[in-house]
Parts: structure tokens; C-alpha cells; sequence
């Protein structure tokens, strides 16, 4: 019969038995048995799956190229409907381009590279045998592999892996315009009417009310060869505020017109669109990182990533009542960069 523990967890004692003093010892069991795939025992089987691989690659080329063809072949640079069809493009291209060439290799691997489980023991390797065992090993790979003898995957693999990262390549090339020229200048500049957006009809400073928030272009947006990129450089929001509540720096104080005042539309941290304004505490904020922006403060940063206050575009009113811009921004629009002066 079996001892029982007195209950005292401080004793030692444990439950004993007729179990045996040694611990049995568990055979391995080996290897489960290979189960052949209809590619290893039908000749027919392999050919169709290497056809269907090399279709994959293939389909991963003509995705790789649609992408080209959207990026250099349409042309919007006054045209929404053309931006739309490139986006299309660009995407079905690069989803194509990397979906064939990932799903070609695990159909690859499948359905016709080697499913024997192995066991091979780890041998120390010497310095002399390094080489040697390196060129072994690639030569195994290549070998299992089965690319030396199916030439007709290997060729549009090999056209598909050429091709696949050019669309990246494209992409960071046109990450944006590079820091300097393009970004220190805009379509504003002395005189040119503030109109709304989209209409284009110039503003009147009779007809901004106290705590409203337009958007704004300059006149003649619509006119200009790249509007697009004009657009994005040259937006801005024009708000009105009661002239006591602005604290304009020195050398601004006539940058606005009875407390109408005038910022880029264009977050300084990545570039959104700052659209929310929050007329009880004069704040500007960014909706994807919540920047925030101080109106009364000359836009200065009060609350996230954004290190530099929007920039002021200086305007005053025309003969006719209109408001005019008196100049073009004084400084880069957009994020920060590490060239800006």
C-alpha cells in the first residue's frame, strides 16, 4: 500500500508506490514515412506545375511593368480622372508584382522542390574546410532546388526578381520635391487675389466673419501648367479673430488686415493638411499626428511632433476691397528638412 503525506507541505514525504525505481526509456521513434505529392510520381504533374510557377513570375512582370506604365505613361498634371487611373495603376501593378513572385516560389516549393525531412548532424567545421563546405552546400541548395534543370522557371524567376524592385526604386525617387528652390517658392507673390477654394472666387476682407476659417488658393490657380503641385505648395487657411487676441511679432504687425490672418494649410511635420480650427481657443490642429498650432501666437507649436510654426503669408487688401497677398511666403512650406536654413 501506498504512504500518504502527513499534510505538512515543510516534510518531504511523497506518495509512493508500485512504480518502478527507473524512469522508462522512450524509443524514438524515427521518421514519420514520406508520403510522394502527384508532382514526384507523375511526370505530367511536375511539367503542369512548373507551367503554373512560370506563369506566376510571369504575372509578377506584367504587374512590375503596369506599374511603369501607369507611372511615366499618364500624364495628370491638370487632369483628377488621369491621378485616379495612375493610382489604380500604381496599385494593381505593385500588388500583382509582388503577389506573383511570392506566390510562384511557395507554389515552387510545394509542389516540386525536394519534402524529405532530414536529420543531419551539426559537424564543427575547420577553417581549411570553410570554402569547401560553403560551395557543398550551395551546391545542395541548387541541387534540391531543381533550378539547373527547369530552365523556364529559372528565366522568369530570375526576369521577375530583376524587375519587381524597380516600382520602389520609382516610388522613393518621387518621394516629394527635393529641399531648396521648389519648396521656398509658391504661386503667391504681390497682388495676387486671395480666392476660394475650389471655386476661385476672390474674397472680399467685408465678407470674412469673426471666427471663420476658409480655404484658400491664389487667382490664377486653375490657369497654371502643374496645378496639382501648385496646390499643394500654396494652400493655405484664412481665419479672422478679433485684432486684441493676436500677438504679432515684431516686424508683423501688418502681415494681416483687422485681424484677418493668413497660414499655410501644410503641417510642418509631414506635410498633412492642418484643416481643424477650433474657434473658442484660436488652435489649429493637424488630424493625423494632432499637431497643434497656436493662432494667437503666430502659429507656433503648443502640442505634438511638429518642431516649427506654420508659415504666415503676409496680406493686406487691394483698392476694391479685395484681400491681396503682399508677398510670398518668407519662408519654406511643408516639413522640416535638415538643409532648411
Amino acid at each position: 500500500m501506498a504512504k500518504r503525506n502527513s499534510g505538512n507541505p515543510n516534510t518531504p514525504e511523497r506518495v509512493t508506490g508500485d512504480a518502478p525505481s527507473q524512469l522508462e526509456r522512450h524509443q524514438d521513434p524515427g521518421l514519420p514515412p514520406h508520403r510522394p505529392r502527384l508532382a514526384d510520381k507523375d511526370p505530367k504533374a511536375a511539367n503542369r506545375a512548373e507551367k503554373q510557377v512560370s506563369i506566376l513570375f510571369i504575372v509578377s512582370i506584367i504587374g512590375t511593368l503596369v506599374f511603369f506604365i501607369g507611372y511615366f505613361g499618364v500624364d495628370i498634371s491638370n487632369d483628377v480622372e488621369a491621378l485616379r487611373l495612375q493610382n489604380m495603376l500604381l496599385g494593381l501593378g505593385t500588388a500583382f508584382a509582388m503577389l506573383g513572385i511570392g506566390t510562384g516560389i511557395v507554389h515552387w516549393a510545394k509542389t516540386l522542390m525536394p519534402d524529405h525531412e532530414v536529420v543531419e548532424s551539426r559537424k564543427p567545421i575547420t577553417k581549411e574546410a570553410d570554402r569547401a563546405d560553403a560551395e557543398r552546400i550551395v551546391g545542395d541548395i541548387l541541387d534540391e532546388s531543381g533550378i539547373k534543370r527547369r530552365p523556364l522557371i529559372r528565366n522568369t524567376l530570375l526576369g521577375a526578381m530583376v524587375l519587381a524592385p524597380l516600382p520602389a526604386i520609382a516610388i522613393f525617387r518621387d518621394l516629394g520635391p527635393l529641399p531648396g528652390d521648389k519648396l521656398s517658392h509658391t504661386m503667391w507673390d504681390e497682388g495676387v487675389r486671395l480666392t476660394l477654394d475650389p471655386s476661385g472666387t476672390p474674397i472680399r476682407a467685408a465678407d470674412v466673419t469673426i471666427g471663420s476659417a476658409v480655404h484658400v488658393i491664389p487667382e490664377g490657380l486653375k490657369e497654371a501648367e502643374h496645378k496639382l503641385e501648385e496646390k499643394a505648395k500654396a494652400v493655405v487657411l484664412l481665419m479672422r479673430l478679433n485684432p486684441e487676441d493676436l500677438d504679432p511679432s515684431e516686424g508683423r504687425e501688418d502681415w494681416g488686415y483687422e485681424g484677418i490672418v493668413a497660414y499655410s494649410k501644410i503641417c510642418t511635420h509631414v506635410g498633412c493638411p492642418v484643416a481643424l480650427y477650433e474657434q473658442q481657443t484660436h488652435h489649429l490642429l493637424c488630424p493625423c499626428h494632432q499637431s497643434t498650432f497656436d493662432l494667437t501666437q503666430e502659429c507656433k507649436v503648443i502640442f505634438g511632433p511638429a518642431v516649427r510654426p506654420l508659415p504666415q503669408l503676409p496680406i493686406t487688401v487691394n483698392s476694391e476691397g479685395y484681400l491681396v497677398a503682399q508677398s510670398d511666403f518668407h519662408e519654406p512650406v511643408g516639413p522640416s528638412y535638415w538643409e532648411r536654413g
